[in-house]
């Protein structure tokens, strides 16, 4: 009878001996219970785990053409909703920001801005306006029916070349015109994948219909635009000069990815930066403020 009793608590012994061991498995991570996720950090994309088409398609050393590039940093940037999700949520908005431009002398001029915009089936079809306050003066440049021009007042005036040449580049050499390449009738070639400055980088060239070309350099990891460069004369005819417009502080915006500091320089030289502080999409503006005066003083009976 006691070997039977000694015989049942030695089986009982081994069965509990199992199971703490097994929850102890030392080649398993064991769970760091004050290890939590920090509630104010924005959750960094994971291309790995998604269905992204650089994901989908082939191993890790196949060569991707530039339109699976630039699918999946649509796909990124929506949120893994894609360009749906861009088109839905993105299809009207207000920014509001500061600028700081390096001026003469080494003097730097800072203004409070506020972009407003209507997108229409194609970046010529959108609607934009750009108010601006600086110390000295306020005016605004408004992009409609594929006119640009700018208001003083309820007055309509012509911009400075140099002030409209920055406005349209803009809208051309961003990342709006790689998420929207489609809809433009623009072209993406791969160009290469390579490491600078310790990152995994994809680099792309877009094309749009009047030829103007943007090389864009792409996170391998969160795939966000890192940079992009683009060569223009300062005035036409003259020597093409290379600007880089470099982004940071990518922050989740009502369900898609949005940098909230951009850098403009050229040739390594800084003249702008622009930081956001607050993004609304999905506001009804009206169309009056995208109409130009004059053409509303002449249409009045």
């Amino acid at each position: 009878m006691r070997q039977a009793i000694s015989l049942i608590a030695l089986c009982l012994l081994l069965i509990y001996s199992g199971q703490h061991l097994a929850a102890q498995d030392p080649t398993k991570p064991a769970q760091d219970p004050a290890k939590k996720e920090n509630p104010t950090a924005s959750p960094s994309p994971t291309p790995q785990a998604s269905p992204t088409p650089l994901a989908a398609k082939g191993g890790p050393n196949r060569i991707p053409t530039g339109e699976e590039v630039a699918e999946s940093v649509i796909y990124v940037f929506g949120n893994a909703g894609g360009r749906a999700v861009l088109n839905q949520i993105r299809r009207n908005g207000v920014e509001r920001g500061r600028i700081t431009r390096l001026a003469g002398e080494g003097k730097t001029e800072e203004s409070s801005y506020e972009y407003r915009f209507v997108r229409g089936p194609d970046a010529s079809k959108d609607k934009i306006r750009v108010d601006q306050k600086m110390p000295s003066m306020e005016y605004s440049l408004v992009y409609g029916d594929g006119r640009l021009w700018g208001i003083i007042n309820g007055v309509n005036f012509t911009p400075r070349q140099e002030a409209a040449a920055s406005f349209l580049s803009q809208q051309w050499h961003s990342i709006d015109a790689l998420l929207r390449y489609k809809e433009n009738g623009s072209t993406v070639d791969y160009v290469d994948k390579t490491k600078q400055k310790g990152l995994d980088l994809y680099i792309v060239d877009l094309t749009d219909k009047d030829k103007r070309k943007t090389r864009y350099f792409v996170s391998a990891r969160s795939l966000h635009v890192l940079w992009l460069e683009y060569e223009e004369p300062i005035e036409p005819g003259g020597i093409p000069v290379k600007y880089t417009r470099k982004f940071h502080d990518y922050r989740l915006t009502q369900g898609t990815w949005l940098p909230y500091r951009s850098v403009l320089l050229a040739e390594d030289r800084q003249l702008q930066e622009t930081l956001i502080s607050s993004v609304t999409y999905g506001v009804k503006l009206e169309d009056a403020i995208f109409q130009n005066p004059e053409a509303q003083a002449n249409n009045s009976p």
